[in-house]
């Protein structure tokens, strides 16, 4: 008779023990974006001119944000898999960015950017072409 309220006092605290499940958090009310895209270039909005920044010793046009979640605006030029010259400029925040390229056949190449090397990137368009970038 013991054993069954012993075995009956187990179940039940096993049951009452469940994990209360963990509300999710806060979401912070913020003009960035989890990823860049080529229209960020075109703009600035009224909360990323609060925080615009121009400084000649680095190699990026202009900078928005703050700490930790910069967004860089970088003018670029390259060359595409038959080696024609492109040149644009791109929006990077991160490791990841996006921008426009022209060429002298094709006025704007939407791309996405990927850092590879300090003032180095690759980029693919839309149609799946690749470029090499450099940071002018």
């Amino acid at each position: 008779m013991q054993k069954n309220y012993i075995i009956l006092f187990l179940f039940l605290v096993t049951l009452s023990c469940k994990k209360a499940s963990a509300p999710p958090p806060p979401e912070i009310n913020s003009f960035f974006k989890p990823a860049i895209t080529a229209d960020d270039r075109k703009t600035i909005t009224a909360e990323e001119a609060k925080t615009y920044h121009v400084n000649d010793t680095y190699q990026y046009k202009y900078r928005t944000g703050h700490s930790g979640q910069y967004e860089y605006n970088y003018d670029v030029k390259g060359i595409d898999i038959d080696g024609d010259s492109v040149f644009g400029n791109i929006n990077v925040q991160g490791k990841y960015g996006a921008g426009i390229l022209r060429n002298d056949t094709i006025p704007d190449i939407e791309i996405n950017t990927e850092w590879v090397a300090y003032g180095k990137l690759n980029a693919t368009d839309l149609q799946g072409n690749k470029y090499q970038l450099i940071v002018k």
